[in-house]
């Protein structure tokens, strides 16, 4: 794979998070948690959403990888003043847990792009203060 040069001043990437009480299995400890991404193309030519990374980890530091091609069975091509939003979800073992990753973007030249995105908090409400 070619080396990818980050875009932090391009790509503006935001995510909100929400603990889903109704998907608690209580036959088994797990906690789901959606999570919806606004990606923001700030740039001056069109990007395209070519592939995902996610790294997973749970409150005892189980981590879990998840990478592939596109988002929720898009790959978007998001043009300049752009938001591109999707929502999805994540299962955790622990009430707490973190997220982080990238976008592999890709401009109208066939240039491919890192799209960084921070750490992120999954957390059963009130559980932290």
């Amino acid at each position: 794979m070619n080396e990818l040069t980050p875009v932090t001043e391009i790509i503006k990437i935001d995510v909100q998070t929400r603990y889903l009480t109704e998907h608690l299995i209580e036959e088994e400890p797990k906690f789901a948690f959606a999570y919806k991404v606004s990606i923001t193309n700030q740039g001056d030519t069109d990007m395209q959403l070519i592939n995902r990374y996610w790294l997973i980890t749970d409150g005892n530091g189980k981590e879990t990888e998840v990478k592939g091609p596109g988002v929720v069975g898009e790959q978007p091509v998001i043009s300049p003043g752009i938001s591109f939003q999707y929502t999805s979800g994540a299962v955790l073992d622990t009430p707490v847990g973190s997220m982080q990753g990238y976008y592999e973007m890709q401009d109208k030249f066939g240039k491919l792009f890192k799209a960084p995105i921070d750490i992120f908090r999954l957390a059963v409400p009130n559980l932290i203060n």
